[in-house]
């Protein structure tokens, strides 16, 4: 029994050569040589990492190449937001040099589907869609197609939905009845959707430069003395019935700015905004 513990005493290598043997695997940076002195371990410079910046809003704009879409989507690209728009036409006809810059889509928002594609992406929506017609045809443009908008934007998770909707005018009213039953079915469905982001404006008569292919129709010519003088008789709207009919008409560039900024400032109040709040929002510097 001893002499088997003794050969194998004798042949285990010792501990400093295994210490040694370890220490010369270990690498350069080490040394068993009491003499020299260890070198510093090198420290690189970590890799600069490029963070690419937050997305920018994408705002898809319903009817953009309409007469009031289209100022929206002017006054977005001059914001500096990444523009979309969605008609039954698809792409705008007008030449402007602005209009090469939106993404234009064709569909019909009586259809479940026209949306998909364009709200990818999208932050916010602003619809501008609305037509004329026989009473059931204007319900469904002025409510059922945008009551779809709605529900779609709401379902795809978009922050913010703005409607220009249009000014209660009292008589008027019972004449263009679908229009305006449309138009409330709408505001209806909004303030459902979209209780801390929906907007809905209600501008009256909306006078401006129209374009209608390569012409130009000064609205402004009728609406900007009618502006001036309808604000001045604002205290006759409180008689009844003909109150409503002294609605101020206001320009369409100011209904694009406070559109526009509802659609992308968080701090803007949801809720109704008249013409009188639109004249105000699209005065202030923002």
């Amino acid at each position: 029994m001893r002499t088997v513990l003794s050969r194998l005493i004798h042949s285990t290598p010792s501990i400093s050569r295994l210490n040694a043997t370890a220490i010369s695997i270990s690498g350069r940076n080490l040394c068993t040589d009491s003499n020299k002195v260890d070198e510093p371990f090198k420290v690189e410079e970590a890799e600069t990492v490029n963070v690419p910046p937050p997305p920018a809003e994408k705002l898809l704009v319903l009817g953009g190449n309409g007469f009031v879409g289209s100022h929206v989507c002017r006054e977005a690209l001059d914001r500096g937001l990444s523009v979309a728009s969605l008609s039954r036409s698809g792409r705008s006809s007008l030449h402007d040099s602005w209009a090469t810059n939106v993404s234009w889509y064709k569909g019909n928002l009586l259809s479940n589907d026209s949306l998909k594609e364009a709200l990818n992406g999208v932050t916010a929506v602003i619809s501008c869609v609305g037509g004329f017609g026989s009473n059931s045809y204007m319900y469904k443009i002025n409510g059922t197609a945008n009551i779809n908008a709605i529900r779609a934007a709401s379902d795809q998770g978009v922050k913010r939905f703005v409607y220009i909707s249009a000014a209660d005018f009292g008589v008027v009213n019972y004449l263009l009845q679908g229009y305006y039953d449309g138009k409330k079915a709408a505001e209806t469905e909004i303030q459902a959707k979209f209780p801390y982001g929906g907007v809905i404006l209600r501008p009256g008569f909306i006078y401006g430069t129209r374009s209608v292919g390569s012409l130009k129709i000064p609205l402004g010519v009728i609406g900007s003395p009618l502006e001036m003088a309808l604000e001045i008789a604002k205290p006759l709207k409180q008689i009844p019935l003909v109150g409503p009919l002294l609605t101020p008409p206001v320009n369409v560039t100011a209904v694009a700015k406070v559109a526009v900024r509802a659609a992308t400032d968080a701090v803007f109040p949801p809720g109704i905004v008249d013409v009188h709040g639109i004249q105000r929002y699209s005065q202030q510097h923002k």
